[in-house]
Parts: C-alpha cells; sequence; structure tokens
C-alpha cells in the first residue's frame, strides 16, 4: 500500500490553520446539494412513508457516490496536468476532511465565556457546535454539551476521515464528510425527516461503526498520554459504550467520561421536546469549565494516536503486498 503524504500534510494544516474563513468549503457545497436534491425529490414522490423512504434512499445513495466520483475525477485530472497540483488537491482535501483544531477552538469558546462568567455568551457559543437546545442550560450544563461534543466529534471529525483517508484518499473521506452531513442535516427522527431521512441516517451508522470503535480506543490511549485516569476511560468504555440509542454515539463518550471521572448524556431538550436518554460514566463529581480544556487535550492526543497508528497499519500492509 503506497505511502500518501498528502494524509500527514492535510493534518498537519488542519492542526495550523482549522477552516479559514471565507475558504470554500467542501460540506458547504454538500448541503447545498443536499437541500436541492431534496427539493427535486420531494415533490416528485408520493406522500406516503414508501415514498418518502424510496427518496431518502436515492438521496443516500447519490450524494455519496457522486462525492466519490467528482472528487475521483478532479485528483486524475490534476495529477494528469501535473503531480504537484495532484498532490496539493489532495492535500487541500484532507485538510478539510478534518476537523480537529476548530473543534478544540470552538469548545475553548465554549470555556472561556463560562469562565468570566458570561452564561448567555456561553450558551451562544455552545450552540454552534451541539445540536441540543442551549437557552436554558446552566453553566454545569453548557460545559457538559461542550466535553460531549468534544468527544463524540472526535470520531466522526477526525478519526473517521482520518480512517477513510488511510483506505481511499481524499476522495472517500469526502464521500464520508458527504455520509455525516446528510445524517446531520436529514436524519432526524421528527416529522419532516422521520422516513425520508432514515437512509441517511442508518448509512451513517454502518460508516462509523468501525471508526467510532477505533476512535474510543485511541480516546483510552489518549487519556492515559495526557495523564488522565485511562483505566476509567477503559472501564466506562466497556460498560457504558451501548448506553445511546445510536449505535456510535456512546463509544468516545463513554471513554471520554470514565477518563474524566463525570457523568455525561442524560435528558436532553431537542426542538423544545424533552429527550431522555441514559447516562454515561458516574456522578463522581460535577463537570466543570476545565474539563473542557481537558477532553481537548485528550482531543489531540487521540488524534496523534488515531493518525500514528494509521500510518503504520498502512506501512505493514504495504510490506506484506509488495
Amino acid at each position: 500500500m503506497k505511502f500518501n503524504a498528502a494524509i500527514p500534510w492535510g493534518f498537519a494544516l488542519d492542526l495550523l490553520l482549522a477552516d479559514p474563513e471565507g475558504m470554500p468549503h467542501p460540506v458547504v457545497y454538500m448541503g447545498r446539494a443536499i437541500t436541492a436534491l431534496e427539493g427535486v425529490l420531494r415533490p416528485r414522490l408520493p406522500k406516503t412513508p414508501g415514498g418518502e423512504l424510496l427518496g431518502g434512499a436515492v438521496l443516500a445513495a447519490a450524494l455519496p457516490a457522486g462525492t466519490f466520483a467528482a472528487a475521483s475525477g478532479a485528483c486524475r485530472a490534476a495529477r494528469r496536468l501535473h503531480p504537484a497540483a495532484g498532490f496539493a488537491l489532495e492535500t487541500l482535501w484532507c485538510w478539510q476532511a478534518l476537523a480537529l483544531k476548530g473543534l478544540a477552538a470552538e469548545s475553548g469558546r465554549v470555556q472561556a465565556e463560562l469562565e468570566r462568567g458570561d452564561l448567555p455568551a456561553a450558551r451562544k457559543a455552545v450552540a454552534r457546535i451541539v445540536g441540543r437546545d442551549t437557552e436554558a442550560l446552566p453553566a454545569e450544563g453548557v460545559a457538559k454539551a461542550a466535553v460531549e461534543t468534544v468527544a463524540e466529534n472526535f470520531s466522526d471529525g477526525v478519526a473517521a476521515p482520518l480512517f477513510y483517508l488511510l483506505i481511499g484518499g481524499a476522495p472517500l473521506a469526502l464521500a464520508y464528510k458527504a455520509v455525516n452531513t446528510m445524517d446531520s442535516m436529514v436524519g432526524y427522527k421528527n416529522d419532516r425527516y422521520l422516513y425520508f431521512g432514515r437512509a441517511a441516517a442508518r448509512l451513517d451508522d454502518l460508516a462509523n461503526y468501525l471508526p467510532s470503535r477505533l476512535a474510543a480506543l485511541c480516546w483510552i490511549g489518549g487519556a492515559f498520554l495526557t495523564g488522565q485516569d485511562g483505566r476509567g476511560a477503559w472501564r466506562i468504555w466497556r460498560r457504558d459504550r451501548r448506553n445511546h440509542a445510536s449505535p456510535n454515539s456512546a463509544q468516545t463518550e463513554s471513554a471520554c467520561a470514565g477518563a474524566l471521572g463525570v457523568q455525561l448524556a442524560g435528558p436532553a431538550s431537542y426542538f423544545g421536546k424533552r429527550v431522555d436518554k441514559p447516562a454515561i460514566g458516574d456522578p463522581g463529581r460535577h463537570v466543570e469549565p476545565e474539563d473542557i480544556a481537558r477532553a481537548n487535550r485528550t482531543l489531540y492526543a487521540a488524534g496523534g494516536l488515531a493518525l500514528g497508528a494509521g500510518l503504520l497499519a498502512r506501512a505493514v500492509l504495504g510490506r506484506r503486498r509488495a
């Protein structure tokens, strides 16, 4: 398996620059494509559960396949133009497939507002990175929401894109981002998307199944490296990794709860409706703003482990095939 230098270069650019404002990003265009495809499909479908399921399945198949085909074609064209152009394009997309620095920066803003004692500003800051209702969250609820999203999004914002980058380069990673973007836009169990979004949600579960479990192991390793409770992370992950309606979301969240010695998850409000979710972790102490920084330190360590382990696995597989 040939070494792809665009991957570590893309990882380094994400660490240095995150997502600069104003730079075109593939996820933005994916979102527009999802909106456009929904607008085309819905008026032409029977207004029945079966019709909604069919339209959602067409969307779930078309967007990732189209993304992969377009990205592969662009990479081939760039390489034919000049090898350096091909490398530059793939490095750019490797960079844009990852979201480590951006996740740490956004959650860090939440911590800063909490430490300043500005709860309304902290609620607004955490609303940028979580899907739950934040208007009535107390300070501890804001801190807990930020910690949870750092842990959960390590999986789909760092570990899973890296997994697909290492398997299939930028085109496959962008196809994964298309799946993840669909889930975030239409994968809701509400009146509008209960049937139309089901295929996207199921595809996202499938795409994240293995990466989320590898991400949890990296988070446990990161807990040991950053002086947190690595044994606790392993114990709570083993016990609570299934405490979520999604087969994947509690994987890294449980490891994070164990590493910090706190309890995460539990009831939350979405679109004005209370959702009872099981707790993750032991109620050892209250979540505090500094836990956001602790989670972010583990985020960086786990990201480095994921990259190093992935590149090592590629090298070993490459030697066996040679």
